[in-house]
This record gives C-alpha cells, structure tokens and sequence, in this order.
C-alpha cells in the first residue's frame, strides 16, 4: 500500500476501502427516504475517505478502519443536512401517529398495535403502513421539537450560555431515560428490530431473514419503533422545555 518512495499509495488505497463506503451507504440509506440517491452517498462517502486517508498517520490496519468510519459517515450526513429529508405533509402526519401512540399507550398502559393505531387515525391499515414505508429517514428528535407556537426557535431564545447549549439539553438525564424506557417498551419484534439494526449493524433485508418478513415490511416496523420512541422522548423534550421556561422565569 506504499509507493516506491515509501508514501501511501493512495490508489491502492482507495480501492482497498472502497467496500468500507459501499457497506456505510447501504447502512445509512435504510433509514434515509426514497428520494436520497446511493450515487451521492457514496460520493460523500469516498470524500470522507480521502480526508481519512490525509488524515491518519499510523498505518491503515483496524484502527484506521475505525477513524475512517467515523469520517466517511460524518461525510454523508454533512451532505444530507442541506436537504430537508421529509415533506413537511409526511412529518405533520408522523407527529400526528405520535401523538396517538402516546394518547392510546396513556389509556391502555401498552403500547397499541398497527391495527389500533389505524382505526384510531381513522386511517386505513394499508395507508397506515404506506405512511410507515413513505417515513423511513423519520428521526427520534428533531431541533423543531423545541420551537415555539410562532416558529420562534426556543433554543435560541432563551440558551444564550455555553452550559446550557442544545447538546447538553438532548443530553439531559430526563431525555435519556424517556428513551431508554421507550426501547423498553418497544413490542418485542420492534425491540429485536431495533437491536439486530443499530447493534448488529444489519441491514434490512438480512433483518427481514432473521424476523421472517420482507425488507418493506422491516422498514414499516423500523419507522414505527422510531415514532414510537419520538412519542417518548418528545414528551420528555416537552416537559424540559417547560421546565426550563419556568427556570427562566
């Protein structure tokens, strides 16, 4: 991997991680819309590699898989964050199935079913389950989570100090536990899903294999955990918000 006056042979390189990029765009783009191209995944993603390779003195064995990892899905991201993921019809029906998730978790004591969540929504399963597989990208918490009425964006209100910036509000203990409780109360196929996804680092369709269901249907479950999470962690977003106006004075 080394050129003839000892320098990383950047060529022989590239193509040696090139399958790195492949496996993070395939990853990343299950939980991206439909509309988000793999072309330009990995067009950010050999961009991360580059900068990887510039970067990094000590060889290119596993630690540098390691860095390199790290660099080419924060290339990605830094691509995406441009666009906006989801039409804003599509994410005020999401915070609308939250809302319901939330509302009937509350008078059940469990977390309701597709079927429940549809009939309540007044919504056809098909067309439930067709939100579900349009949402895919959907996010467990969104910045907009904490505006206010008017738009007004109350991080900039009101944190004007470096101890209270948007990462240690995201970070707060209420936050976390709202989500750790939220996973916990995941159905068990949707908490399997969850943990064979961001654990075990498959992919759709070897989750489908491993649940016995098809890829469109894993990513229908996938969005459906996520909104069953945000439920959680926006009402606990929620109170800290008000906790923290209160604080404010």
């Amino acid at each position: 991997m080394y050129t003839a006056a000892g320098q990383p042979d950047r060529e022989q390189l590239v193509q040696r991680f090139a399958p790195l990029v492949k496996r993070i765009a395939h990853h990343l783009l299950a939980r991206l819309p439909a509309n988000v191209q793999f072309d330009d995944l990995m067009q950010n993603g050999m961009l991360g590699l580059l900068d990887a390779l510039d970067r990094f003195q000590e060889g290119f064995g596993a630690q540098f898989e390691t860095y390199a990892t790290q660099r080419i899905r924060g290339a990605m991201l830094d691509g995406l964050r441009e666009n906006d993921w989801l039409p804003r019809q599509l994410r005020r029906e999401l915070r609308r199935i939250e809302g319901m998730i939330s509302k009937l978790e509350h008078e059940h004591g469990r977390a309701p079913s597709e079927a429940e969540l549809a009939e309540a929504l007044a919504m056809p399963l098909a067309d439930y389950q067709k939100t579900l597989q349009d949402a895919r990208g959907h996010q467990i918490l969104y910045l907009e989570d904490f505006s206010g009425d008017e738009g007004e964006d109350f991080l900039e209100r009101h944190f004007t100090d470096n101890d209270a910036d948007p990462l240690n509000l995201l970070e707060d203990k209420r936050l976390k536990q709202a989500l750790v409780g939220g996973i916990d109360r995941l159905p068990e196929r949707e908490k399997l899903l969850m943990a064979l996804y961001y654990e075990k680092e498959l992919n759709l369709r070897e989750i489908g294999e491993v649940i016995g269901v098809t890829e469109s249907r894993v990513c229908q479950l996938h969005s459906q955990a996520i909104a069953r999470l945000r439920s959680q962690v926006t009402v606990g977003a929620t109170e800290l918000k008000k906790r923290k106006e209160k604080s404010l004075g």
